[in-house]
């Protein structure tokens, strides 16, 4: 994705900093909904509300494991 912005959560995982990754989405339907501006938003659009969602921030926390999306070799256990 050209001039994506990526940040790590508290235990090293990569998030990408988009409307997909923040805690302020909802969906109606097949729709995404910014809670914030109530409007209908893209799946790579960021603003400067965006928040890393729960889930997220959890991820790598319990006894699973990430593996490389490509390869599926297990980077971090």
């Amino acid at each position: 994705m050209e001039g994506a912005t990526f940040v790590r959560n508290q235990r090293g995982i990569r998030v990408n900093r988009i409307c997909a990754s923040c805690a302020n989405k909802d969906y109606q339907d097949d729709t995404r909904i910014c809670l914030l501006t109530k409007q209908e938003v893209e799946a790579h659009h960021v603003c400067s509300e965006w928040q890393m969602s729960e889930g997220l921030m959890n991820a790598g926390r319990s006894g699973g494991v990430v593996k490389n999306v490509f390869t599926k070799e297990i980077i971090l256990k």
